[in-house]
């Protein structure tokens, strides 16, 4: 059935203030952009809400969910699905997925939305990302896509994946396809460039790319900034006019 939205989101911990600490309004500027996406998502009319990131292998996480950020330095639960059903049901997600169940929860009444988590293998080649859009489209109904995702993190000296010239001209390449709905351009990023660059989002994206396939539509990039040596993107796809439904 059609995919009828599309956003795509960066996943640094420090998004959750509590994780930022004093450092918080740093980054006040993309929470706002994300929170403004996933909005998007919710009021798109879908049926189901499909979250994509990076993990380990390719996977399913099945709702309810209760999973916490205390991996990652304070205990900020998040929950999916009914409260009550999911009291003890905490499984450990990737990051990616677990930032991407936070911006979920944070939409007003997100958590009781029909949500559907996916991890991707942080490594997985081409064919295997066009095989999960493929899966996860195959159900009845209308349904909109968030993917989760982190540009090069080799942006600078300071940068966790210190300074790659290739980074730059690799992140506005990814900008552009964003922004302008392309693709054909997100597909042909190459896996192993990619890896050497520290892109946590390559994968995700070519998910969406698949699953927008065959369709029209109009791209927005409203967030591109690299502030830690990161780069983070936040873009958001909707059909274009006149483009069936």
């Amino acid at each position: 059935m059609p995919l009828v939205a599309a956003a795509v989101c960066p996943h640094p911990p420090i998004i959750v203030p509590a994780l930022a600490g004093a450092a918080a309004g740093e980054l006040d500027g993309l929470r706002e952009a994300c929170d403004a996406a996933v909005a998007r998502l919710v009021d798109s009319g879908a049926r189901r809400l499909v979250v994509v990131g990076a993990d380990t292998e390719t996977q399913p996480y099945h709702l309810p969910i209760r999973s916490s950020f205390a991996p990652w330095g304070v205990p900020v639960e998040v929950v999916l699905g009914d409260p009550a059903e999911a009291a003890v049901v905490r499984p450990r997600l990737p990051l990616s997925l677990m930032v991407g169940a936070w911006l979920a929860s944070r939409r007003p009444g997100g958590q009781s939305l029909p949500w559907r988590l996916w991890g991707v293998a942080q490594r997985a080649e081409v064919a295997e990302c066009v095989r999960l859009a493929s899966m996860i489209g195959e159900d009845d109904g209308p349904w909109a896509l968030l993917a989760m995702g982190d540009g090069s993190a080799c942006r600078g000296e300071r940068s966790p994946g210190y300074d790659d010239p290739r980074a730059q001209p690799y992140d506005d390449a990814v900008a552009a396809a964003l922004a302008a709905a392309d693709g054909a351009a997100l597909l042909a990023l190459e896996p192993r460039l990619s890896a050497r660059l520290r892109v946590a989002g390559r994968a995700p994206w070519q998910v969406l790319a698949a699953a927008a396939r065959g369709g029209a539509w109009r791209g927005e990039l409203s967030y591109y900034a690299a502030p830690y040596g990161v780069s983070y993107f936040v873009a958001t796809w909707t059909p274009a006019p006149g483009a069936p439904r």
